[in-house]
């Protein structure tokens, strides 16, 4: 795997990894591109908050049935 990846294939690894492992190739690519890239840096920060806020919600919804809207 190449080291030097650009932001878009970086951006597909960091979506990519919520969904599957990565690959060791794909773990150390991604690392290198996040010492070097603010932007991506900034990003894979926007996608934690997004994650955990989405878990969140989830965790409400569970304890909170009676909140949920009726059919």
């Amino acid at each position: 795997m190449n080291w030097m990846i650009p932001c878009k294939q970086a951006a597909a690894l960091m979506v990519a990894r919520d969904d599957r492992p990565l690959a060791f190739g794909e773990r150390a690519a991604l690392r290198f591109h996040l010492l070097i890239c603010k932007g991506c840096t900034r990003f894979d920060g926007q996608m934690l908050t997004m994650r955990q806020a989405m878990d969140g919600w989830r965790h409400y919804r569970q304890h909170n049935p009676e909140n949920e809207a009726a059919p």
